[in-house]
């Protein structure tokens, strides 16, 4: 029972965080004023540690807590579309490569930021109605690579360090 208790209630403080995170992450200035809507992903940081310090359960009720929270404060009902979308696939990939064994954090978190930019864009093409949106999906590609090196790090980093937190 306490072994439970002292999981919700880390289960609790990590969605604060992400939340915490994607505020700060709202806040900051755009990286590029050509290329809207481009973003670090710092949520994932706390993503990626669940994943791999707990699993795919406790990461998607982190997430879609998270999402629908952050949708409420500070989107509408297409930014709820598009994140879910983002997160949805971003967590379906990120636990099979995890799984496939074939590449680090790393390496499962810039899957993440590649395919969660693809659920986005996926969306839009379906919204409204034009694979042009597509060609858009290269400079999120890189840039979701870039992002998912950073975060990947930042989580790794995390996973050694909070060993015995789990």
């Amino acid at each position: 029972m306490r072994k439970q208790t002292r999981k919700i209630a880390l289960l609790g403080v990590l969605t604060s965080v992400a939340l915490v995170l994607s505020y700060l992450e709202a806040m900051l200035p755009p990286i590029s004023t050509a290329v809207p809507g481009i973003k670090m992903g710092l949520p994932n940081i706390i993503i990626i540690f669940l994943l791999y310090k707990f699993g795919l359960k406790e990461a998607i009720i982190v997430s879609l807590i998270r999402v629908f929270i952050v949708s409420l404060l500070f989107g509408n009902v297409m930014t709820l579309a598009y994140s879910v979308a983002g997160a949805v696939l971003s967590l379906a990939l990120m636990t099979l490569f995890k799984k496939l064994n074939l590449f680090s954090a790393i390496g499962v978190s810039i899957i993440g930021g590649i395919s969660h930019n693809l659920g986005q864009i996926l969306v839009a093409i379906f919204l409204f109605d034009t694979i042009q949106i597509g060609y858009y999906m290269i400079v999120l590609a890189i840039t979701g690579t870039i992002a998912g090196v950073l975060i990947g790090i930042i989580s790794s980093i995390l996973v050694k360090k909070l060993e015995k937190l789990v």
